[in-house]
């Protein structure tokens, strides 16, 4: 199952949670230059997960969700221009657990 938040995408698989850029926000920030990934094993709403440079922008992106971060998408720090990628295997920032099911459903459908 498919959400939307903050211009980003949450899937939903067994209890894991993918969260990446929607095709809109990849358009708005323009070629991906330079991420970083903030540190810590949890993040709450609203919290940065990601800092990005790209040509048109400098901004942090904001998790739609609170939870546990299991993995980080690492290979975008030393290939940014993956999160430019239409393909969600590539473009994907982090993956949670322990998130609130109801936070979920209560974000936007496709």
């Amino acid at each position: 199952m498919r959400k939307f938040a903050n211009y980003l995408w949450v899937e939903k698989k067994d209890d894991v949670y993918t969260i990446g850029m929607t095709a809109e926000l990849q358009d708005d920030v323009g070629t991906i230059g330079y991420v970083e990934f903030t540190e810590g094993d949890r993040v709450e709403v609203d919290d940065i997960i990601l800092n990005l440079e790209a040509s048109k922008t400098i901004m942090g992106i904001l998790s739609p969700l609170a939870g546990k971060v299991i993995e980080r998408n690492l290979n975008a720090e030393a290939r940014p221009t993956l999160l430019n990628s239409g393909k969600k295997n590539e473009n994907w920032l982090i993956k949670l657990i322990d998130v609130d099911q109801d936070a979920f459903y209560n974000l936007e459908d496709e």
